[in-house]
C-alpha cells in the first residue's frame, strides 16, 4: 500500500511543484534548474559513493559489522536515482540523503525497526556429511620444500620450546 501511495503521490507533487516554480521563474530557468541539479547530484553521488565504498572495504578488512556502510551505500545509490529523476521533490529528498547526518538518522530509525536474528563474519568451520569425494573445487594448489632429516639428531631443533641451547 505504501508503494502504491508513493507512485501516486510523488508524480502529483512533482507536477504541482513544476507548475508553481515554472509560473514564478518561467519555463527555461525551471528546466535549467532541473538539469543543473542532476549534474551536481551526479558529481556528489560519485564522491560520496567512493567514500562509502572505502568505508565498506575498511569494515571488511577490520572484520567489523558492514551493515552501516552498506546502508549508507544503498542510500547514496537511492539518492543518485532520485537526483536523476526530474523534479524538485525528488531532488530535495536526493540531496537530503547525501547529507551524512541525515543518512545516520535514517539508518538509526531503520535499525530500530529491524530485528536481527543472526550475524556472522568470516568463514566459520564447514563440515561435510556423506562420502568424501574430491571435486575440482576441493583441490588446493601449493608449493612445498622437502626437508631432510638432521645429521646430528642429539641436538634439539630450534622449534623445540625451552631455554636456548649454547
Amino acid at each position: 500500500m505504501y508503494l502504491f501511495l508513493a507512485f501516486l503521490l510523488v508524480p502529483i507533487i512533482e507536477i504541482a511543484l513544476f507548475i508553481q516554480v515554472g509560473g514564478l521563474i518561467g519555463l527555461w530557468p525551471t528546466l535549467a534548474i532541473v538539469v543543473l541539479t542532476a549534474v551536481i547530484g551526479t558529481v556528489l553521488v560519485r564522491t560520496q559513493g567512493r567514500m562509502a565504498l572505502a568505508n565498506l572495504q575498511r569494515s571488511f578488512a577490520e572484520l567489523d559489522d558492514p551493515t552501516e556502510p552498506l546502508a549508507h551505500g544503498a542510500m547514496i545509490l537511492l539518492s543518485g536515482v532520485l537526483l536523476l529523476t526530474p523534479g524538485f521533490f525528488t531532488d530535495a529528498v536526493g540531496f537530503a540523503l547525501l547529507v551524512p547526518g541525515i543518512r545516520v538518522a535514517v539508518f538509526k530509525y531503520l535499525k530500530s525497526k529491524a530485528t536481527i536474528t543472526h550475524f556472522q563474519m568470516g568463514t566459520g568451520a564447514q563440515f561435510r556429511t556423506g562420502p568424501t569425494q574430491f571435486d575440482q573445487d576441493d583441490v588446493i594448489d601449493g608449493d612445498f620444500t622437502e626437508v631432510r632429516p638432521r645429521q646430528n639428531p642429539s641436538k634439539p631443533s630450534k622449534w623445540v620450546e625451552g631455554p636456548p641451547q649454547h
